[in-house]
């Protein structure tokens, strides 16, 4: 995944300074970022503190580990050691 240019502190800040009436595009031409990337911050993080978000991403980590944990057990169950994986096609072989 790629790495943001901007940590959670300063979408927040960058957030909040837009909730001030500064018109949208200005805002988003002085930070460097799109009206879209805006959007979706706002939709994502609005009405965050800094608290909220660390827990969020605590928790998203979290939940990529237990998926990686679970989808590991789940081949493990699929493919035991002692079996084979040839196809016997008659009964002498």
């Amino acid at each position: 995944m790629k790495k943001s240019r901007f940590t959670d502190a300063q979408i927040l800040a960058i957030l909040k300074q837009g909730e001030s009436g500064v018109p949208v595009p200005d805002h988003c031409r002085e930070h460097g970022i799109s009206n879209a990337t805006y959007d979706n911050w706002r939709s994502k993080y609005g009405g965050m503190d800094a608290s909220l978000m660390s827990e969020m991403k605590a928790m998203a980590e979290e939940n990529r580990r237990l998926k990686k944990m679970y989808a590991e057990m789940a081949m493990q169950n699929e493919h035991p050691e002692g079996c084979s994986r040839k196809k016997v096609t008659r009964p002498s072989q």
